[in-house]
């Protein structure tokens, strides 16, 4: 574990001024700008990584803007770890406030090809790892009479599924099923559990040709164009930073159990499933009945599998080859 601080500059406002946050997976890409925006609002912050240089460089960032940092180096995922993360944070800071579930792989191929090692290992880190980091979290913040924030990070493709991406669509609809969970057995201890969707521009998306005009743009420094930010919620990932902050913060003290996407200019609360349709026979449904009736009495309202993508501008259009 690495240590280093300096003393805080002043941002706008520092809502969590004297809190510890760990945020997994945060040593670039999104976990960085989560780890940075925290930090920035006033939090300590345990950076966490597999690599200890880019683990160094990200404290380093945070350090250099005036803020306070440390390093747990450790891939994500068992028991060993979300202990090592917790003792990180109070051994640096004395304490453990936010948790940041952000840590993720991607092992993408579609069923026939996905081995059991692509499942089980996305699995492991994005499931089995939210899973065992927030159990040691929560420990601490009961055991400690903290109101703690735990953050999770799902994914619309655990909303909406993905071609290519069963293990990555089972892990993240898994996260936010138990949040849900979590939510009803942490009310009485008053901490507070949530999902975040993001929609951002990360190297995922930077392999996707019909993005590729909102990463040539983001990449340049210029401004994504309006189309990306506002019709397809799809940003930077300082666009998601403040939601994660808000929700870290006592501001979000009555914000439990909920799933919030965050993209560009987008801010969206998603429902928890509920029926679209209900029909009652008495005697019950019988496969007579479901195939004399079933299509006239679900028509319209059969849900479709994906996120519909509208369609993209000419001048927004990918280049050809």
């Amino acid at each position: 574990m690495t240590e280093t601080s300096a003393a805080t500059s002043a941002p706008t406002s520092t809502p969590l001024a004297g809190k510890v946050a760990v945020v997994t997976g945060s040593g670039q890409g999104l976990g960085l700008a989560y780890a940075q925006e925290l930090a920035r609002r006033g939090a300590a912050v345990v950076i966490n990584d597999v690599d200890q240089a880019t683990a160094d460089a990200a404290v380093a960032s945070i350090v250099d803007a005036g803020g306070k940092a440390t390093a747990v180096v450790a891939p994500v995922g068992s028991t060993e770890t979300a202990e090592a993360l917790v003792k990180g944070a109070v051994d640096a800071f004395g304490g453990l406030d936010i948790l940041v579930n952000n840590a993720g792989i991607l092992r993408d191929k579609s069923l026939l090809k996905m081995t059991d090692e692509d499942f089980d290992l996305v699995i492991q880190v994005h499931l089995r790892g939210t899973f065992t980091c927030v159990r040691e979290a929560y420990r601490y913040f009961k055991e400690n009479g903290v109101a703690g924030r735990i953050i999770t990070i799902g994914s619309p493709t655990g909303q909406y599924g993905n071609f290519g991406q069963t293990n990555y669509a089972a892990a993240k609809a898994g996260i936010v099923g138990m949040v849900r969970t979590w939510a009803l057995e942490m009310k009485k201890a008053g901490v507070t559990v949530n999902a975040v969707i993001p929609v951002a521009a990360t190297a995922m998306t930077k392999t996707i040709p019909f993005f590729e005009k909102a990463v040539e743009a983001d990449e340049a420094g210029d401004a994504m164009p309006a189309f990306f930010r506002h019709d397809l919620g799809f940003g930077t990932s300082d666009d998601v930073a403040g939601l994660i902050t808000f929700l870290a913060s006592d501001n979000a003290a009555d914000i439990t159990g909920q799933a919030i996407g965050a993209g560009g200019d987008r801010l969206q609360l998603f429902s928890h499933p509920t029926p679209v349709v209900t029909e009652y026979k008495e005697g019950g449904w019988s496969y007579d009945d479901l195939a004399a009736d079933f299509h006239s009495l679900t028509e319209g309202n059969l849900q479709k599998c994906g996120e519909v993508m509208p369609q993209l501008p000419e001048d927004l259009q990918p280049k050809q080859g």
